[in-house]
């Protein structure tokens, strides 16, 4: 027989209060990095977004060239 505690309807602000409790029990398993590793992985993303940003502009420079290559001759 189906236990009848699975089935029993919970209130609202006892499931918000449950999400609550269950979130910060996750949070206190989070292994968090430290000061140095934070900065670290901050320089690699900014270096990584100018890298992208100046691939990305030289590519649409090409191309714009060339639209404009192509739009003259027609």
């Amino acid at each position: 027989m189906a236990d009848t505690n699975a089935t029993k309807k919970v209130s609202f602000p006892e499931r918000v209060k449950r999400f609550f409790k269950d979130t910060k029990a996750e949070l206190k398993k989070v292994t968090w990095p430290t000061k140095e590793q934070l900065i670290h992985n901050t320089g690699v993303i900014i270096v990584f977004i100018i890298l992208i940003a100046v691939v990305l502009s030289v590519l649409d420079l090409a191309f714009g060239k060339l639209f404009a290559l192509l739009t003259s001759i027609l």
